[in-house]
């Protein structure tokens, strides 16, 4: 199935394993929880056990170095829904940290290593373009 929109995650290149890993799920936990549409419904087992629903579409992650991902971020801005992860968040430990460390930072400024991007898939496929898929 092709959906006319696209979930993606941009991470710079220089994480370790852990943190890309950590990174991926903080990300795009903001999409699942303010863009219902992407969210399916739950699923049941043979039992009758409900799990949790996931997202409808698949998660499409990418990796690139500091310059790319601060010029998707550029490119996103103001045509897509986003969520950013700076690097200032590896050393907070909650979520009201997260946003203080994120609000004591100017845009430009922001030390980036991850961005989940949502929107149409030609707006997703601009903003990521040069990006290669994650291995």
């Amino acid at each position: 199935m092709r959906f006319e929109t696209k979930i993606a995650v941009l991470l710079r290149d220089d994480l370790l394993t852990w943190q890309r890993l950590n990174v991926t799920a903080f990300l795009v936990s903001g999409l699942g929880s303010t863009v219902p549409e992407v969210v399916g419904q739950p699923y049941v087992d043979a039992d009758d056990v409900e799990y949790l629903p996931m997202f409808r579409q698949p998660v499409m992650v990418f990796q690139g170095g500091k310059e790319l991902l601060t010029a998707a971020h550029t490119k996103a801005l103001g045509r897509t829904r986003l969520s950013v992860f700076t690097s200032d968040l590896f050393a907070t430990g909650h979520d009201a940290a997260n946003r203080d460390a994120v609000r004591a930072v100017r845009t430009a400024d922001l030390d980036l290593v991850g961005i989940a991007v949502y929107g149409p898939r030609n707006t997703v496929d601009k903003i990521f373009k040069g990006a290669l898929m994650h291995r």
